[in-house]
């Protein structure tokens, strides 16, 4: 797809009709039930049909159907790697509006949601294992403040991959990245939200399967 057209077709009303669609999944194919059954090899990942690619991938750029949808039409993949590529390639040809919308699909760590037990599987197990289930509360309260700050500040939420990452460094790394511009924001995100995908991706599809 030409992405300077995708870039004039793309309105706010496409992104919410996508993100339905795939609440419309949610669940179907939860990261819980990936981690017990055999990963998939990328011959079965190209055999996929676009519901079903959507379906399996849809979450591997949080609450971005979209982006499953667009690498779709790349079919078929060499290996995961390439998929990998794809998906950043897309990403990466995006304006920095489209960018930014990426970043805004994120929920906040340790926030609203996660409170209210409504994050996806995903984003679940993720904080957890960072330990951000477990906060102290002056720790909640210097997360919680400096999570509001961010916002206010560059529009979106932060971002960061949390697999990577405990929760002494997303607090330490939060801090510091207030001290950024805008545009600087919006790259670093952007280069987090690649690692969540790559390890998600890593979840489902086997990494030593090949053509």
């Amino acid at each position: 797809m030409n992405i300077i057209i995708f870039i004039v077709l793309m309105t706010v009303t496409c992104w919410l009709r996508l993100c339905l669609y795939h609440f419309k999944f949610a669940g179907s194919f939860s990261l819980s039930k990936r981690n017990k059954i055999k990963k998939m090899l990328i011959s079965e990942v190209n055999a996929l049909g676009f519901e079903e690619f959507i379906k399996i991938f849809g979450n591997v750029v949080e609450m971005c159907p979209l982006v499953a949808a667009a690498v779709w039409s790349n079919l078929p993949f060499q290996d995961l790697e390439s998929l990998q590529n794809s998906i950043e390639t897309f990403v990466d040809q995006l304006p920095l509006a489209g960018k930014a919308g990426i970043l805004r699909c994120h929920p906040d760590l340790a926030g609203r949601l996660a409170a209210a037990d409504q994050l996806t599987d995903e984003s679940k197990l993720e904080q957890k294992a960072a330990g951000l289930d477990d906060l102290t509360p002056s720790e909640k309260f210097q997360m919680d403040s400096l999570n509001t700050r961010y916002k206010d500040k560059f529009g979106f939420p932060f971002v960061i991959c949390a697999r990577e990452n405990k929760k002494d460094a997303i607090l330490k790394g939060l801090a510091q990245r207030l001290n950024n511009d805008k545009d600087q924001e919006i790259h670093t995100g952007v280069a987090e939200v690649k690692k969540i995908c790559w390890l998600r991706l890593t979840s489902i599809v086997s990494t030593k399967s090949s053509l």
